[in-house]
Parts: structure tokens; sequence; C-alpha cells
């Protein structure tokens, strides 16, 4: 095997506990699509929020509570002004799903009708796909599917061919969690709005790798999450326009999001407290601003430029490699899907793990891109502002073996 030449990487993989086995050895981390390892100060920062600094956040005229308060809105403030929002228009939900959820369920429900149609593109996530179709079922608006281009890109020729007046919604992701392309995201808000419809973008894999501005992709609504950003589970934002939020009715009811409440009548609060019912992931909060500090501070330019070079190493090594198929375009952003004839991806999975190297094989929620592949599932590998040229030649002495063991 030819030993990759070394690239001028970035070198933060000291600031990650999590990349050593339990003896040790380097843990080759490749799921970072799934979910991103955390640096010492997110876990720093949540160890506080949780110990001394702990209190509940709006209610309380005590000193802590105060304090605890100033820090959760100062995470909204992070986390909108991160992509180029404003807090007013941030929404602290469970996750991006839950943030697209929202969405579907409180403007879909008020604003579609019969013969309102939605559109999606062949390699969403699940998380972008179920939540219009409930809402279509209960509205009867119907869904159409914009197909992708040879390379795995979303085909915004044929997607602008589809659209109508008729469509209310285009919903897609901003990046691919299986095939790492990445959406024109402008043309495809000018081609939305266009015919009068709004534009959802997933961001879940774009926060963490590009550079976001919602004011100049000129979207609707952006959501994301903060697991894959280096922050903690159980947190996510959602961006909406200010004048869309507003207009929209509450999704769930309880303390929080209200501004009078009687038997007779319940008056909300505006947004983005409209739509935060209950006691708040406090500590979700203060580790998503953590993990944006710590994001910052490297610069995402510099992250993305990062992983460019380790998918153009991995590409170049499994092109030595005749039994694999690479899915999607080169440029891919920091993730890198794959298929070796006659082996499952779960069996590379489970060989790689014997070598330290983790990877992710399944459908990865997108189950109609594997469709369209024409493949039950995939091998992916996907990297982070800690991987290096280390797991990528790991990766590939490991499919060597894969080859190896099955003929």
């Amino acid at each position: 095997m030819a030993t990759l030449a070394p690239a001028r990487l970035l070198d933060h993989r000291a600031d990650f506990p999590g990349l050593v086995t339990a003896d040790g050895k380097p843990w080759h981390y490749l799921d970072t699509a799934a979910t991103a390892q955390k640096p010492r100060a997110v876990i720093d920062a949540i160890a506080r929020a949780y110990g001394p600094d702990y209190a509940t956040v709006h209610r309380g005229v005590y000193a802590r509570s105060a304090d605890m308060t100033i820090a959760y809105e100062n995470a909204r403030r992070k986390a909108a002004t991160f992509i180029g929002g404003r807090e007013e228009e941030t929404i602290f939900v469970r996750g991006a799903t839950e943030g697209i959820n929202l969405v579907a369920h409180s403007w879909g429900m008020a604003n579609l009708k019969p013969g309102d149609r939605i559109m999606l593109s062949q390699l969403e996530h699940h998380s972008n796909i179920v939540p219009w179709q409930l809402v279509a079922e209960r509205t009867g608006a119907e869904i159409d599917v914009a197909p992708l281009t040879e390379d795995g890109r979303i085909d915004l020729d044929a997607l602008a061919s589809m659209l109508t007046e008729r469509h209310k919604m285009v919903a897609l992701a901003h990046v691919s969690n299986v095939l790492g392309s990445v959406l024109d995201a402008r043309r495809a808000a000018d081609m939305a709005h266009s015919v009068g419809a709004l534009l959802l973008l997933d961001g879940c894999q774009a926060v963490p790798r590009l550079p976001v501005d919602v004011a100049a992709l000129d979207c609707d609504f952006y959501v994301y999450s903060a697991h894959k950003l280096y922050g903690p589970t159980g947190i996510g934002v959602l961006w909406g326009r200010a004048a869309l939020l507003e207009a929209m009715p509450p999704w769930q009811g309880g303390g929080a999001m209200i501004d009078r409440v009687t038997f007779a009548r319940t008056t909300f609060a505006p947004p983005p407290q409209r739509f935060e019912a209950g006691t708040p992931h406090i500590a979700g909060a203060v580790g998503l601003a953590a993990a944006i500090d710590y994001v910052e501070a490297i610069g995402v330019e510099a992250i993305h430029a990062h992983e460019c070079a380790l998918v153009a190493e991995a590409h170049e090594a499994l092109a030595g490699i005749n039994a694999i198929q690479v899915f999607g375009p080169k440029d891919s952003a920091g993730i890198l899907s794959f298929a070796m004839q006659g082996v499952h991806p779960h069996d590379i999975g489970t060989i790689l793990d014997e070598a330290n190297v983790a990877i992710r094989a399944g459908h990865h929620c997108a189950q109609p891109l594997m469709d369209h592949l024409g493949v039950p599932a995939t091998a992916r590998a996907s990297f982070g502002v800690y991987s290096n040229s280390d797991d990528v030649e790991a990766l590939v002495r490991g499919l060597d073996r894969v080859r190896r063991i099955f003929g």
C-alpha cells in the first residue's frame, strides 16, 4: 500500500479526550457526520453548568438564576450570530429533527391546504422527509422529489422545471449527510421565491464545516444540531424569519411560552419564547455556546480546508482499491461514502472496528437515496477538526484487510 503524502492539516486532536481507546491507543474516529467528539472546553463548560453555576433560567430572582439566564440568552445570541441571524429569530429545540417538525406542524398546519405542494430532494435525511409526509397527510398537500445529478448533487435545473406556484415549501439539505454534496443554497432560494414558496435548509452537516450566513443565503428557515458542531446532544437551533415566526401558532403548550393564562383563554409570548415550552436544556445551551467559541477560534474556513484535504487524500487512496465504489462528488464536504464489491457495509465496519477505526455503516437515515444508488447501505467515513492523515491511512489499511478476508 502506498504511503499517503502528508497534508498541511490542523492539529487539534489533543483537545479531544475521547480519541483514545481504553488501553490508551489512538482511536481513528471517522463518524463525525453522525456526531462529533467533544473538546475539553465543551466538556468543562457543561460540567460547570451542572455544577457550581447550576440554576434554572428566566424564573429565579436570586443571583445565580439571573447569571444562568444571562448565560443561556448569551448562548442564543451566539447560536444566532454564528449563522448570521438575530437572537429574536433563534429558537432552541432538542435538535434539527425537532426544528423541522416544528416548522412542518406549526407553519405547515396553518398554511398548507389540499392542492398545495412541497418540494424535497432524492438525498434528504429522513428527518426532512417524514415530518413533511405527516403534515401532507393531514392537510392534503402533496410532495414532489427533485432528482440528483450524476455526481450526487441536487439537480437544481430539474428542480426549477418542476416548481410551480402550487409549491409552498422547498426543504433541502445544505450538505448531504451521505454524499457530502453541497447545495447552491442561494440559487435554491431564488428558485423557491420566484414561485412564492419558502425555503427551509437542513444545515446539520453544513454548519460544522462551511461558513453559513442565512441573510446571504436568503433562506426562510435554517436548522442545525449542536452535537454535530462539537457540542452536546439534546439541543439544536431553528432560525426563522421574524415575520414568519410571529405568524406561526405555538407547537407545544406549557410554561415559559405564555403571556397570560386563564381557564377561559391563554395568550402567548412572542417568538422565540412562544416555541420553547417548559424548562429548557440549560446546560446544553451553555455547551453549544462553548462549542461555537471553540469552532470560531479555529475558523470554519480553516476547518473546511482541513476536511477537504482529508477527503482528497481518502479519494486518492481508495481509487487504488479496485473493489471499492465511491459515491458522490470528489469535492464533497468532509464526507465519503463507499461500497466494496461482495462485502456488506456492516462487515466492513466490524472488521475496521477491530483495528480501532470507527466508520458508519447502513442507510444513514436516507433510504430513498440508497434506493437511488441501487445499494441497501453504504460505508461512510466522515472527518472532523481532529481527523488527520493517520486516520486515512488506518482506514485504507483496514479496507485492504477486508479485501483480503473476503477474497
